[in-house]
This record gives structure tokens, C-alpha cells and sequence, in this order.
């Protein structure tokens, strides 16, 4: 089936502008993007496999790729769960189904915990911790695989390559590679990420904001159908997520020969997982892994 073209436009959401692509026609998932500070771009093209009997949302997340703001604007946690929900106002959506990547993982739990009533399902891809002793677990091993002599060595080859000179472009492209390799199971599999950036100060503030968060004791108060991935080799803890889904209840899926991005390492079970789990339209019979 045949996937419409993406629309794009600008919301003014509580006087910050915010950047929405949507694709695919159906009843609609809001995707949340990782970082904090990053954009939805890099979720492309894995992603849009599902937008098939099925519309999905992206936004960039204030202070973030096409949704920038000036330094004085504040851009914590409380922020971006004031958006989704004037987002969701705006949209005319009286409950959300979710589906968080990474740190849009996290920001969906903060929203259904504000909002419980607006959330109808919760997809968690690859979760940024529920509890700060986890999240400086995962920040312990990323350093470790950063600092992995072969890794070192590949990055010291490429600044001594000349090929920053000879073409900047494929300089920057490998360079990203490298910067992101910690995250994949097959280092080579790094070169199908879609390049992204990361805004300092918003990543920095979000996770300021939060302090010595630990959203355990509240998680068993949610009774919502969720659906949990998580890679096997991913550098935030598998068990992290194993607690998250049994305290809510939901369907734990670990991914084999996978770290933290699925929907590039573990493609076909992503499509697979996630278009059974979501809303889709069901006059069709046609669903996103046919």
C-alpha cells in the first residue's frame, strides 16, 4: 500500500513554534523523539514502515532541530509535557497512542503520569531510564564502548586521512559514524543512522529539571496496554526496562544482536512488533509488515 506523501507546518504551541510532519492516513500515533535536544529526522525512514492504515505525528520537540528557542526560553521537562498536551488540544485528539524512542520514551511516561486520562496506549522503544541510577549506569557504559581502543584508533585514522580536506561532507559523515558506533551491536550498521545533532543546552536543562528522578513508585497507577523494546546489546541496561514493563504490566520484547536502535538493527521485528500494537485502520486488512 501506497504511503501519502508527509505534510509538514508550524504550530504555535505556549509562544514557541514547533515544527509537525505527519504521514500515513488512519487513526493517528504521536511519535516522541530521543535527545533530549535532538530532532525527528533521525527516526527516518525506519519509522515511516508503520504509516501505513495508520497516520503518524512527529514534532521537534522545543529547543530542537526546526523547533529552536531563544536561551531565556525555559526548556525542562514540565515544558515538554505542556507541549504534547497544548499539541493535543491543538490536535483535536481526545487520547493519544504513543510511541517513545529513547528519551520520547521517558517523555511519554511524564506525560501519561501528568495525564493519565489523555493516553490511550504507550509504546516504549528503546526507554531512557525510569530512575536515575539507571540513566548513570547507561552513561557509565556508553563512556566505556566511547573509549574502546579500536574505536580511538578508527577516529585517529580518519583525522589523519586528509579527508577532511579532500571532502568535508564524507569527513562529517564519518565522523557522525563514529560518535554514535557505542549504540549499535554492528558497529557497521552505524552508517544507516540518519545523521542528527543535538542542542547542548536543552539536553543539559531537561535532565537538570529532573533532578534525582524515579518515576517507579508511580508507574503501577498506569493501566494502559503497553509494549516495550529494548536491545539486548543496547548501552542502557536491558534491565531497565524489564522493571518498567512489569510495573506496568505491559509486553517486554528484548532484541537479539541489537543495541539501541531498533528500527535500524532489528528492523523487520520492529515493523512486526509495533504494527500489531498501534491503532490501524481495520477495514483495510492490510497492515504495515504485509
Amino acid at each position: 500500500m501506497k504511503v501519502r506523501d508527509a505534510e509538514f507546518q508550524i504550530r504555535e504551541v505556549r509562544g514557541v513554534s514547533i515544527f509537525e510532519r505527519r504521514v500515513g492516513s488512519g487513526p493517528p500515533t504521536v511519535v516522541l523523539h530521543g535527545g533530549p535536544g535532538a530532532h525527528h529526522d533521525y527516526l527516518l525512514p525506519g519509522f515511516d514502515a508503520l504509516a501505513v492504515n495508520r497516520e503518524l505525528i512527529y514534532y521537534d520537540q522545543r529547543g530542537g532541530g526546526r523547533s529552536p528557542v531563544p536561551r531565556e526560553t525555559p526548556v525542562g521537562w514540565r515544558e515538554h509535557v505542556a507541549d504534547l498536551e497544548d499539541l493535543r488540544h491543538q490536535w483535536r485528539i481526545e487520547q493519544l497512542s504513543l510511541a517513545g524512542y529513547s528519551w520520547g520514551g521517558l517523555l511519554a511516561l511524564l506525560y501519561a503520569l501528568e495525564f493519565p486520562a489523555q493516553v490511550s496506549r504507550l509504546a516504549l522503544i528503546s526507554p531512557a531510564p525510569a530512575w536515575k541510577e539507571a540513566r548513570v549506569e547507561f552513561e557509565r557504559r556508553f563512556e566505556e564502548r566511547n573509549l574502546a581502543p579500536s574505536l580511538q584508533q578508527e577516529r585517529a585514522a580518519l583525522r589523519a586521512s586528509g579527508l577532511r580536506e579532500r571532502d568535508p561532507s564524507q569527513y562529517a559523515q564519518r565522523l557522525f559514524e563514529l560518535s554514535v558506533v557505542p549504540y549499535f551491536f554492528d558497529p557497521t550498521m552505524a552508517r544507516e543512522l540518519t545523521p542528527f545533532r543535538v542542542t547542548g543546552r536543552t539536553q543539559q536543562e531537561v535532565w537538570a529539571s529532573l533532578g534525582d528522578f524515579d518515576l517507579r513508585p508511580r508507574l503501577p497507577r498506569l493501566a494502559l496496554p503497553t509494549l516495550v523494546l529494548h536491545g539486548e546489546d543496547d548501552p542502557i541496561p536491558v534491565e531497565a526496562s524489564q522493571t518498567l514493563a512489569r510495573l506496568l504490566t505491559g509486553d517486554f520484547h528484548p532484541l537479539a544482536r541489537c543495541g539501541h536502535v531498533p528500527y535500524v538493527e532489528a528492523f523487520r521485528e520492529f515493523v512486526s512488533l509495533l504494527d500489531e500494537f498501534l491503532p490501524q485502520d481495520q477495514e483495510s486488512g492490510v497492515g504495515a509488515s504485509d
